[in-house]
């Protein structure tokens, strides 16, 4: 299997450096000179149909992680969700995560959220914790006929599936601003994206001008856990959906994509 040959990388921070740099400046130049259309209104009231909703709890008690970390990501949650909140995503426009949000920093209220380290490892920095946002636009998408365009998987499987109830791999990663998530409108109805949270959980939904006439089921398949030739473990799965019309008839069964990960735990650690 494929899967099996990845292996972790060590790079020198120098690389990493100018690697971030590079991305960084292919970014702006998509963004500014790509010729795309990005989406950049906002309505307060909302569109008057409901196309998917789903919610995601704020804080989550993880093993090795000081819990003053999972605070400051509702912190960051709530600067970054009212940067977002209300967009409109009309036909042939792209939404993208992160030219609407900017550049996460202390100066903008950002707190030192949990982060990922290319290595797997994880540490602090402002804005950490924005991936929960990103992993639920990301599978609220998944629910429509939006077209994800851009993607990122963690490369990496840090913890174990405590209270998980997604498949695993069904969200999506973001580092700013090269790790992007951008979706584009290929319909003829108007989407809109709504946030918001209260004490226990982040909110959201896409919200659109006409009824959405099908609706989708998200599943995984191939599910497997692979020990390898360098000692490590690495977990495989496929994303699909089934797609139904308005009578509730499976019209379509697609692939959605592929998640390879290097696990960064025993795969025998119960997950209670």
């Amino acid at each position: 299997m494929k899967s099996l040959y990845i292996e972790p990388k060590k790079r020198v921070k120098l690389r990493i450096y100018l690697g971030k740099r590079y991305y960084t400046f292919l970014r702006y130049c998509q963004w500014y000179l790509g010729g795309n259309k990005f989406a950049n209104s906002f309505l307060l009231s909302c569109l008057p149909y409901k196309a998917f909703c789903h919610k995601a709890p704020l804080i989550r008690k993880l093993p090795g992680v000081d819990i003053s970390l999972q605070y400051n990501k509702v912190n960051n949650l709530r600067i970054a969700s009212k940067r977002i909140d209300g967009i409109i995503l009309k036909k042939s426009q792209i939404f993208s995560f992160w030219k609407l949000i900017g550049k996460p920093s202390a100066k903008k209220g950002y707190k030192e959220g949990l982060i990922l380290n290319p290595d797997g490892s994880f540490g602090a920095g402002a804005g950490g914790g924005l991936c929960q946002l990103s992993n639920i636009i990301y599978w609220i998408t998944l629910h429509t006929p939006l077209t994800v365009i851009q993607r990122y998987r963690h490369s990496h499987d840090i913890f174990p599936d405590t209270g998980r109830t997604q498949p695993f791999g069904s969200g999506a990663t973001c580092v700013y601003n090269y790790i992007d998530l951008q979706i584009l409108n290929e319909t003829d109805n108007d989407y809109q994206l709504k946030l918001s949270m209260d004490d226990e959980f982040l909110y959201a939904e896409w919200m659109c001008e006409k009824p959405q006439n099908t609706s989708y089921e998200v599943y995984e398949k191939e599910h497997s856990i692979k020990s390898t030739y360098w000692g490590g473990y690495i977990r495989h799965n496929t994303i699909h959906r089934k797609v139904y019309n308005e009578r509730g008839l499976m019209v379509d069964d697609e692939f959605v994509t592929e998640n390879n990960a290097i696990m960064m735990y025993s795969p025998l650690i119960s997950d209670n």
